[in-house]
């Protein structure tokens, strides 16, 4: 079976200046059923396959609880490199955030289990060693997202914000922006997925989901990108340490970030 997932998505003007107003953007019928199904398949597989994640739900910590995670799925060759390298999510990527062309930061499966508690509010790019704020991830649901499952919400215009970029995933994080999002006033957009319904949002956006009350798994990939010619900034938290080490290794701080895990994965004609 071949299904195509390199042509490009339509985007119009209004949409790219929507989302850099809001700092994220949900997008309809990106991907149809039958291509969700075909890789959402094996990506479900690899997720299962290769979580190291043993200890029963009710004693993981809030972070644990939020999803079992499984990076860089693209590694394994087969369909799910052949997703994480299509040029229709890369395409919308780069010209969301009005650039030449985009590298891979690194992909991540997030599978919220039936009873899997929230994720916390945080921002992404806290754990990125990346010296611009041209980053944005794709959240590609596998299946609709009904609200008792737990879709992911934004908090609307917040990538601006500076309180909180230095708060990883945790309660502290959930009690803390959450309080001063309300305090400033950001309007949270915590909607349902419709099957083929994809969600952008920058590396500065900050967001949370709720838990998944129903009983199936919340099956998500996830693909962050970056630009083409982003450079490795110095560290300034031990998780940007070891996000360089795992997903940029050999990059250089002050250079582009151009290693074998980091593939240029979309540019613009000209």
């Amino acid at each position: 079976m071949t299904i195509d997932i390199n042509q490009p998505y339509p985007l119009l003007e209004a949409q790219v200046a929507q989302f850099h107003r809001d700092g994220f953007i949900k997008l309809k019928d990106v991907f149809d059923a039958r291509a969700l199904r075909y890789y959402g398949n094996e990506i479900t597989w690899l997720t299962i396959a290769l979580n190291t994640q043993k200890t029963p739900l009710a004693e993981r910590s809030t972070y644990d609880r939020a999803f079992l995670q499984v990076m860089n799925l693209w590694e394994q060759g087969g369909l799910a490199q052949e997703f994480v390298f299509g040029k229709r999510l890369a395409g919308i990527a780069a010209a969301l955030l009005q650039v030449r062309g985009v590298r891979l930061y690194h992909d991540q499966s997030l599978y919220k289990e039936p009873g899997g508690g929230i994720t916390p509010a945080h921002a992404d790019q806290y754990y990125w060693p990346v010296d611009s704020d041209r980053t944005v991830t794709a959240w590609v649901p596998l299946q609709a997202v009904p609200e008792e499952m737990g879709p992911l919400a934004f908090f609307a215009g917040s990538q601006s914000v500076e309180f909180g970029r230095d708060l990883g995933i945790s309660d502290d994080s959930e009690r803390e922006i959450t309080a001063n999002m309300q305090a400033h006033g950001f309007r949270v957009v915590d909607e349902p997925f419709d099957l083929g319904e994809v969600s952008f949002h920058l590396g500065w956006t900050f967001h949370r989901a709720g838990p998944n009350r129903s009983a199936q798994p919340r099956s998500v990939m996830t693909v962050i990108y970056m630009d083409r010619d982003m450079k490795l900034k110095a560290p300034e938290n031990h998780m940007q340490q070891a996000d360089w080490e795992k997903w940029c290794p050999g990059a250089e701080i002050g250079a582009v970030i151009d290693t074998p895990k980091n593939p240029v994965l979309f540019e613009t004609m000209g």
